[in-house]
């Protein structure tokens, strides 16, 4: 695995705190996968949109991450725009999907979906994301980079 993917794991408190799983399935597309618990509802066993939004944005953003590593860079989120479709139910493993679709020196666009385990589509996302060296986080990371 890449060092800047290591340290993303290593770092990670949020997806780390919520029990969020990646795989890479390519450079530029991932897979997420989470539980929803009680922690996660805002109402009666229905997720809040903001961890669903901060899922999201795992998924785009880890999408952009894999690709922009083997740069020696690492990203961070400018802006995204999510669709919620369906509610999220209290024990649903959901499944988000995450692909680069654009990619410049410096921007990468990243879409993704997100799925219930019977493949029923819950939200779908765009966002931006800027790439810059790793070396910038060099001494907030204490020699893990």
């Amino acid at each position: 695995m890449n060092p800047i993917l290591q340290l993303y794991n290593h770092i990670n408190h949020f997806g780390n705190d919520h029990n969020m799983t990646y795989e890479v399935v390519e450079p530029g597309m991932v897979t997420y996968r989470m539980t929803i618990e009680e922690r996660h509802l805002s109402g009666p066993g229905v997720a809040h949109g903001g961890i669903i939004a901060g899922f999201m944005d795992a998924v785009l953003g880890v999408a952009a991450l894999s690709l922009a590593v083997e740069e020696g860079n690492l990203v961070s989120t400018v802006e995204f725009k999510i669709n919620y479709l369906r509610p999220v139910k209290l024990g649903e493993t959901i499944t988000g999907t995450g692909k680069v679709d654009s990619r410049g020196q410096r921007i990468l666009v990243s879409s993704g979906e997100i799925r219930d385990s019977r493949g029923e589509l819950l939200a779908k996302a765009m966002g931006t994301f800027n790439a810059y060296p790793a070396e910038k986080i060099r001494d907030k990371v204490g020699g893990l980079l």
